[in-house]
């Protein structure tokens, strides 16, 4: 019976983290590789519309505002400035495709400038902390750090019953 106590809270402990990485991996697909590509466009249609297919997603998962941060606000986790800067970069892109050569590429200079940073780690999407799990950021937070208590105290029981047989 302690076997089937212990092998279930193990399942449940480890599906905590796993639909993290399940829901990351989604937004990354549905999302931000849109947003990479858009940034990485040679052509205003074609950050255009892979803009636009970022932009279905983020409306479509009511990702607008808030703040992805679960027990303070802070810049990096503001949605709706970041909502608010793609679709600035939609408008941009849009109002340049009657426009010369030059326009066109100084607009997808401004919109990569503005979807990506330039850090220590090399070139990354400007994207707030967390947004593949919002809105569960705290209640996932929260699972999160029980699931790993969980583990740890099945690992110590594991390692009693070893020694104690």
């Amino acid at each position: 019976m302690k076997g089937i106590i212990i092998t279930l809270l193990t399942i449940v402990a480890l599906l905590t983290p796993t639909f993290c990485v399940v829901k990351s991996i989604r937004f990354d697909q549905q999302c931000a590789g849109y947003l990479k590509q858009a940034a990485d466009a040679n052509t205003a249609e074609l950050a255009l519309d892979r803009l636009n297919k970022a932009l279905d997603y983020v409306e479509g998962h009511n990702l607008t505002s808030g703040y992805t941060s679960a027990l303070w606000k802070t810049e990096d986790d503001n949605i709706g400035f970041w909502y608010e800067n793609l679709k600035a970069c939609q408008a941009e892109l849009q109002g340049c495709l009657e426009g010369t050569q030059l326009e066109k590429s100084n607009v997808l200079m401004k919109v990569r400038e503005s979807l990506t940073d330039d850090g220590e780690k090399g070139t990354r999407l400007t994207i707030p902390n967390g947004i593949s799990r919002y809105p569960f950021n705290l209640p996932l937070g929260i699972m999160r750090l029980v699931s790993y208590l969980m583990l740890f105290f099945i690992f110590c029981y594991a390692i009693y019953e070893l020694v104690n047989e």
